[in-house]
């Protein structure tokens, strides 16, 4: 009962924060202090979303497809080499600085190629996504991996168990904390992760949208996307936290 009521205290006060924000940015654009060609008001943001929700939902469904597609190619990447990499020590020794690095590649800079290489389409978005969120994946299974109780492994170990019962009894249920922590993560990189391929070209998707209306200065357009791409992001992360609920009712 106790941690009801202070979780339903601590969104009261997030909410309050948001509504907080809204208003001083109403004020701000309401006495002029900032052009409103450059900052529109919180009202012209909601009638551009509402006027153009129709586009917007064609163009959110395109990207949304994309970053599904690359989310789910990505974890399950992620999955395996975090499995390899855990039985294999050498292999682990080897490769994990080399998966370190790939994330020093910021991905504006691999976007362009990808469209060179894969053309306009699909593809190169779905590689860019699965490069941005395998690596949360597989660094955080292999923590998880990592962490398990030695005790515990030794055990099963005794008792003539192998290395897959061991996974599957020890290491894999110990590592889902981690697994589920870095799936919120490369759940808002997918969505992200696709608007920004969609800015260097394609034919559909948010971020193609996004610099049509950018072109036109059209602001207010701007901000009814960014904020559907955060909400589209929020909600795919209540999803994970529902989901991580059912896989691990021990943690409730």
């Amino acid at each position: 009962m106790k941690r009801k009521s202070q979780s339903i205290t601590s969104r009261l006060w997030s909410w309050s924060a948001v509504l907080g924000l809204l208003i001083l940015w109403q004020g701000i654009t309401a006495f002029g202090l900032v052009d409103r060609f450059l900052l529109p008001s919180p009202i012209s943001v909601g009638k551009a979303f509402v006027t153009e929700f129709p586009i917007l939902a064609c163009h959110g469904g395109i990207t949304l497809l994309e970053a599904f597609l690359g989310l789910f190619l990505g974890v399950a990447t992620g999955f395996v080499i975090a499995v390899v990499m855990d039985h294999f020590n050498g292999l682990y020794r080897a490769f994990y600085p080399l998966i370190v690095l790939t994330q020093t590649v910021p991905t504006v800079a691999i976007a362009p190629l990808l469209v060179l290489w894969f053309g306009y389409g699909m593809v190169p978005k779905v590689i860019l996504i699965i490069l941005t969120t395998f690596f949360p994946i597989t660094v955080g299974l292999l923590t998880g991996f990592k962490s398990v109780n030695p005790d515990a492994v030794n055990l099963l170990r005794s008792m003539g168990a192998g290395k897959m019962k061991i996974f599957r009894y020890i290491k894999l249920p110990g590592a889902m904390g981690q697994f589920f922590a870095s799936l919120r993560i490369s759940v808002s990189y997918a969505v992200v992760g696709a608007v920004i391929s969609e800015w260097l070209g394609g034919f559909g998707g948010l971020g193609v949208y996004m610099t049509r209306v950018k072109k036109s200065f059209a602001f207010d357009k701007m901000f009814a996307v960014i904020f559907l791409i955060s909400a589209v992001s929020l909600l795919l992360m209540k999803g994970v936290d529902l989901l991580s609920r059912k896989c691990m009712p021990w943690e409730e």
